[in-house]
Protein backbone atom coordinates (compact mmCIF):
# COMPACT_ATOMS: atom_id res chain seq x y z
CA UNK A 1 0.00 0.00 0.00
CA UNK A 2 0.78 3.62 -0.26
CA UNK A 3 2.73 5.72 2.53
CA UNK A 4 2.25 9.32 3.39
CA UNK A 5 6.21 9.85 1.58
CA UNK A 6 4.57 7.76 -1.65
CA UNK A 7 1.83 9.57 -3.89
CA UNK A 8 -0.85 7.53 -4.85
CA UNK A 9 -0.87 6.11 -8.08
CA UNK A 10 -2.16 7.38 -10.64
CA UNK A 11 -1.66 7.60 -14.56
CA UNK A 12 -1.51 11.48 -16.36
CA UNK A 13 -3.89 12.43 -18.48
CA UNK A 14 -1.71 12.48 -21.62
CA UNK A 15 -1.15 8.96 -21.38
CA UNK A 16 -4.39 8.12 -20.60
CA UNK A 17 -5.44 10.20 -23.93
CA UNK A 18 -2.54 8.37 -25.40
CA UNK A 19 -3.50 4.38 -24.50
CA UNK A 20 -7.13 5.37 -26.23
CA UNK A 21 -5.57 5.64 -29.21
CA UNK A 22 -3.35 2.92 -29.03
CA UNK A 23 -5.22 0.24 -27.87
CA UNK A 24 -7.64 0.04 -31.16
CA UNK A 25 -4.25 0.73 -33.36
CA UNK A 26 -2.71 -2.67 -31.84
CA UNK A 27 -5.91 -4.45 -32.38
CA UNK A 28 -6.51 -3.65 -35.70
CA UNK A 29 -2.66 -4.46 -36.28
CA UNK A 30 -3.27 -8.09 -35.02
CA UNK A 31 -6.16 -8.44 -36.62
CA UNK A 32 -4.51 -7.50 -39.93
CA UNK A 33 -1.43 -10.49 -39.52
CA UNK A 34 -3.02 -12.94 -37.47
CA UNK A 35 -6.24 -14.71 -36.45
CA UNK A 36 -7.47 -13.65 -32.94
CA UNK A 37 -9.23 -15.99 -30.19
CA UNK A 38 -10.09 -14.53 -26.56
CA UNK A 39 -12.02 -16.97 -24.09
CA UNK A 40 -12.82 -16.94 -20.97
CA UNK A 41 -13.70 -12.83 -20.39
CA UNK A 42 -16.32 -14.24 -17.89
CA UNK A 43 -13.56 -14.83 -15.38
CA UNK A 44 -12.52 -11.16 -15.02
CA UNK A 45 -13.14 -9.20 -11.80
CA UNK A 46 -13.88 -6.05 -13.14
CA UNK A 47 -13.71 -2.82 -11.89
CA UNK A 48 -11.58 -4.39 -8.99
CA UNK A 49 -7.50 -4.78 -8.43
CA UNK A 50 -6.20 -8.15 -9.29
CA UNK A 51 -2.98 -9.03 -10.90
CA UNK A 52 -3.09 -10.67 -14.64
CA UNK A 53 0.13 -13.04 -14.46
CA UNK A 54 0.46 -14.81 -18.35
CA UNK A 55 3.43 -16.97 -19.63
CA UNK A 56 5.66 -14.87 -21.34
CA UNK A 57 6.81 -16.19 -24.91
CA UNK A 58 7.91 -13.11 -26.74
CA UNK A 59 7.83 -9.27 -27.03
CA UNK A 60 4.89 -9.77 -28.61
CA UNK A 61 3.12 -10.81 -25.56
CA UNK A 62 2.28 -7.79 -23.56
CA UNK A 63 0.96 -5.67 -26.18
CA UNK A 64 -1.38 -8.58 -27.83
CA UNK A 65 -2.82 -8.64 -24.12
CA UNK A 66 -2.90 -4.88 -23.24
CA UNK A 67 -4.81 -4.97 -26.92
CA UNK A 68 -7.49 -7.57 -25.99
CA UNK A 69 -7.79 -6.89 -22.58
CA UNK A 70 -11.68 -5.99 -21.61
CA UNK A 71 -10.27 -3.33 -19.53
CA UNK A 72 -7.52 -1.15 -18.88
CA UNK A 73 -4.13 -2.70 -17.55
CA UNK A 74 -1.21 -1.79 -16.01
CA UNK A 75 1.84 -2.86 -17.57
CA UNK A 76 5.39 -3.48 -17.01
CA UNK A 77 8.11 -4.12 -19.29
CA UNK A 78 12.13 -4.85 -18.93
CA UNK A 79 13.88 -2.01 -18.50
CA UNK A 80 16.11 -2.15 -21.87
CA UNK A 81 12.79 -1.46 -23.77
CA UNK A 82 13.72 2.75 -22.66
CA UNK A 83 16.64 2.00 -24.66
CA UNK A 84 15.40 0.81 -27.73
CA UNK A 85 13.86 3.36 -30.67
CA UNK A 86 10.20 2.76 -31.23
CA UNK A 87 9.71 0.47 -28.73
CA UNK A 88 10.87 3.55 -26.13
CA UNK A 89 8.25 5.88 -27.39
CA UNK A 90 5.88 3.07 -27.15
CA UNK A 91 6.08 2.28 -23.53
CA UNK A 92 6.34 5.52 -22.00
CA UNK A 93 3.20 6.57 -24.13
CA UNK A 94 1.61 3.84 -21.89
CA UNK A 95 3.29 4.69 -18.78
CA UNK A 96 4.15 1.19 -18.47
CA UNK A 97 6.69 0.76 -15.27
CA UNK A 98 10.39 -0.25 -15.81
CA UNK A 99 11.43 -3.52 -14.44
CA UNK A 100 15.04 -4.95 -13.95
CA UNK A 101 15.04 -8.12 -14.62
CA UNK A 102 17.24 -10.59 -12.69
CA UNK A 103 17.52 -8.13 -9.95
CA UNK A 104 15.16 -7.69 -6.65
CA UNK A 105 14.19 -4.44 -7.33
CA UNK A 106 11.92 -3.45 -4.24
CA UNK A 107 10.68 -0.07 -6.13
CA UNK A 108 9.04 -2.12 -8.70
CA UNK A 109 7.43 -3.76 -6.02
CA UNK A 110 6.18 -0.86 -4.50
CA UNK A 111 5.16 0.65 -7.01
CA UNK A 112 2.98 -2.38 -8.45
CA UNK A 113 1.35 -2.59 -4.87
CA UNK A 114 0.41 1.59 -5.03
CA UNK A 115 -1.11 0.10 -8.68
CA UNK A 116 -3.81 -2.21 -7.09
CA UNK A 117 -4.37 0.39 -3.79
CA UNK A 118 -5.53 2.67 -6.08
CA UNK A 119 -7.88 -0.19 -8.01
CA UNK A 120 -6.55 -0.60 -11.13
CA UNK A 121 -5.24 -4.55 -12.62
CA UNK A 122 -1.63 -5.13 -13.02
CA UNK A 123 -0.25 -7.14 -15.97
CA UNK A 124 2.87 -9.26 -15.15
CA UNK A 125 4.93 -12.30 -15.96
CA UNK A 126 5.93 -14.70 -13.07
CA UNK A 127 8.67 -15.73 -14.79
CA UNK A 128 10.27 -12.46 -15.14
CA UNK A 129 10.94 -12.16 -18.74
CA UNK A 130 10.02 -13.62 -21.63
CA UNK A 131 11.37 -17.08 -22.55
CA UNK A 132 12.21 -17.20 -26.50
CA UNK A 133 10.44 -20.53 -26.78
CA UNK A 134 6.77 -21.78 -25.80
CA UNK A 135 7.90 -23.80 -22.84
CA UNK A 136 7.56 -22.32 -19.23
CA UNK A 137 9.94 -21.47 -17.30
CA UNK A 138 10.06 -21.34 -12.77
CA UNK A 139 8.73 -18.29 -11.86
CA UNK A 140 10.03 -16.20 -9.28
CA UNK A 141 7.82 -15.12 -6.16
CA UNK A 142 7.06 -11.74 -6.72
CA UNK A 143 3.32 -12.43 -7.99
CA UNK A 144 2.95 -14.43 -4.75
CA UNK A 145 4.26 -11.29 -2.61
CA UNK A 146 2.18 -8.56 -4.61
CA UNK A 147 -1.16 -10.77 -4.05
CA UNK A 148 0.01 -11.60 -0.32
CA UNK A 149 0.81 -7.86 0.39
CA UNK A 150 -2.13 -6.53 -1.44
CA UNK A 151 -4.93 -8.80 -0.66
CA UNK A 152 -5.90 -9.38 -4.11
CA UNK A 153 -6.86 -12.89 -6.48
CA UNK A 154 -4.46 -13.33 -9.41
CA UNK A 155 -5.83 -13.93 -12.76
CA UNK A 156 -4.36 -16.81 -14.46
CA UNK A 157 -3.84 -16.42 -18.56
CA UNK A 158 -2.61 -18.30 -21.44
CA UNK A 159 -1.18 -17.44 -24.17
CA UNK A 160 -0.35 -18.72 -27.44
CA UNK A 161 0.99 -18.04 -30.37
CA UNK A 162 2.89 -14.99 -30.09
CA UNK A 163 6.67 -17.24 -30.88
CA UNK A 164 9.48 -15.01 -31.53
CA UNK A 165 8.92 -15.43 -35.36
CA UNK A 166 4.93 -14.28 -35.55
CA UNK A 167 6.29 -10.72 -37.52
CA UNK A 168 8.17 -13.17 -40.17
CA UNK A 169 5.73 -15.27 -40.47
CA UNK A 170 2.62 -13.11 -40.32
CA UNK A 171 4.92 -11.16 -43.22
CA UNK A 172 4.90 -13.95 -45.63
CA UNK A 173 0.98 -14.20 -45.11
CA UNK A 174 0.56 -16.94 -42.62
CA UNK A 175 -2.22 -15.79 -40.72
CA UNK A 176 -2.06 -18.30 -37.66
CA UNK A 177 -4.05 -18.21 -34.68
CA UNK A 178 -3.02 -15.54 -31.78
CA UNK A 179 -4.88 -16.77 -28.53
CA UNK A 180 -5.67 -15.43 -24.86
CA UNK A 181 -7.13 -17.83 -22.71
CA UNK A 182 -8.09 -16.63 -19.53
CA UNK A 183 -8.60 -18.89 -16.30
CA UNK A 184 -10.48 -18.59 -13.27
CA UNK A 185 -9.58 -15.97 -10.41
CA UNK A 186 -6.94 -17.27 -7.62
CA UNK A 187 -6.60 -16.52 -4.28
CA UNK A 188 -3.49 -17.78 -3.17
CA UNK A 189 -2.88 -19.62 0.44
CA UNK A 190 -1.83 -16.98 3.53
CA UNK A 191 1.40 -16.91 4.14
CA UNK A 192 2.64 -18.54 7.06
CA UNK A 193 6.23 -18.78 8.93
CA UNK A 194 9.14 -16.30 8.55
CA UNK A 195 12.33 -16.00 6.84
CA UNK A 196 13.00 -18.74 4.54
CA UNK A 197 10.20 -21.02 5.78
CA UNK A 198 8.00 -17.41 4.49
CA UNK A 199 10.05 -17.33 1.34
CA UNK A 200 9.21 -21.19 0.12
CA UNK A 201 5.71 -20.69 0.63
CA UNK A 202 6.26 -17.38 -1.69
CA UNK A 203 7.69 -19.60 -3.88
CA UNK A 204 4.98 -22.82 -3.60
CA UNK A 205 2.31 -19.96 -4.43
CA UNK A 206 3.84 -18.20 -7.33
CA UNK A 207 3.91 -22.03 -8.64
CA UNK A 208 0.51 -22.45 -8.12
CA UNK A 209 -0.43 -19.53 -10.17
CA UNK A 210 2.18 -21.18 -12.96
CA UNK A 211 0.33 -24.34 -12.33
CA UNK A 212 -2.76 -22.64 -13.16
CA UNK A 213 -1.64 -21.04 -16.13
CA UNK A 214 -0.30 -24.44 -17.52
CA UNK A 215 -4.07 -25.76 -17.03
CA UNK A 216 -4.89 -23.32 -19.87
CA UNK A 217 -2.07 -24.30 -22.36
CA UNK A 218 -1.36 -26.98 -24.33
CA UNK A 219 0.77 -29.12 -23.35
CA UNK A 220 3.88 -28.39 -25.48
CA UNK A 221 3.69 -24.90 -23.75
CA UNK A 222 4.04 -26.27 -20.05
CA UNK A 223 7.70 -26.33 -19.52
CA UNK A 224 8.92 -27.46 -16.32
CA UNK A 225 4.92 -27.10 -14.85
CA UNK A 226 4.24 -29.66 -17.42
Amino acid sequence: MTTASEPAYSVPLQNRAARVILKPVFQGLFHLLARIRVTGEENIPFGKPYLVAFNHISTFDPPFLLAFWPEMLEGMGAVDLWKRPGQAQLVRLYYAIPVHRGEYDRDLLDRGLSVLAAGKPLLLAPEGGRSHHIGMRRAHPGVAYLAEKAGVPVVPVGVTGTTDDFFKRATHLERHLLEIRIGKPVVLPPMMGKGDERREARQRNADLVMEQIAGLLPEEYRGVYG
